[in-house]
């Protein structure tokens, strides 16, 4: 009696299980780095080569964000300052201090200091800072309490569920434009006043600014 089937197929069960066990590998695989801090980079504090502490610039001291990020609210892009801007103190304050000579040196030959960048977002997303700086919403929602850090240490995933997570709901995250870089800023000091607050001045202020709710792919991929 002929065979129904062909011979190869008897090894199709086999070549179906061993496919299904690699794609279940590779999608394990990708899940397990790219879901994970490893990947989303939270936690990442590189050493840069100058000490540069935030939280004696900006918490102690009250040096707003913008003296050093100057094209923040100006720009797509936020600046890292010139030797020539940390020079305008550090030609009278501490203006032999060891630490500092990269800063000096680098004010001198007119040689960038070698920062390492700690927040990156992938090259198919396009991120605005001036279009969020001007509606409001402030740099510790993306970046955390930068004021507070000694190393600037990379706070939040910046991943597109948190990117989303604002657009779908922007009322909860705005705040009074002159209060942006004001990262330790509340609304009241007491919770449940400050939540009451946020959504009723948030609802305004979504309003007022004409806020968008954007989610489509082409606001954030172009």
């Amino acid at each position: 009696m002929p065979a129904i089937f062909p011979r190869w197929t008897h090894w199709l069960p086999l070549q179906i299980g061993v496919g299904l066990a690699l794609v279940g590998s590779v999608v394990t695989a990708g899940v397990t780095y790219y879901c994970t801090p490893k990947y989303t980079r939270v936690g990442y504090q590189p050493v840069q080569p100058v000490p540069f502490s935030h939280a004696t610039h900006t918490g102690q001291l009250g040096v707003d964000c913008r003296y050093c990020h100057n094209t923040v609210d100006k720009s797509w892009f936020s600046s890292i300052p010139a030797a020539s801007t940390c020079m305008n103190c550090h030609n009278q304050v501490l203006k032999d201090d060891p630490r500092l000579a990269p800063v000096r040196e680098s004010a001198a030959t007119g040689q960038p200091i070698p920062w390492v960048q700690v927040h990156i977002v992938p090259d198919y997303v396009y991120f605005n800072h001036s279009v969020h700086v001007a509606r409001g919403i402030s740099c510790v929602e993306c970046h955390g309490r930068v004021d507070q850090m000694d190393e600037v240490r990379h706070a939040k995933s910046l991943s597109m569920s948190f990117c989303l997570d604002c657009h779908r709901r922007p009322a909860a995250f705005v705040r009074p434009v002159d209060k942006v870089t004001d990262l330790g800023w509340q609304w009241n000091s007491n919770a449940v006043v400050a939540a009451q607050m946020q959504r009723t001045n948030g609802v305004a202020f979504v309003h007022d600014w004409k806020i968008e709710s954007l989610q489509s792919c082409s606001a954030c991929h172009r």
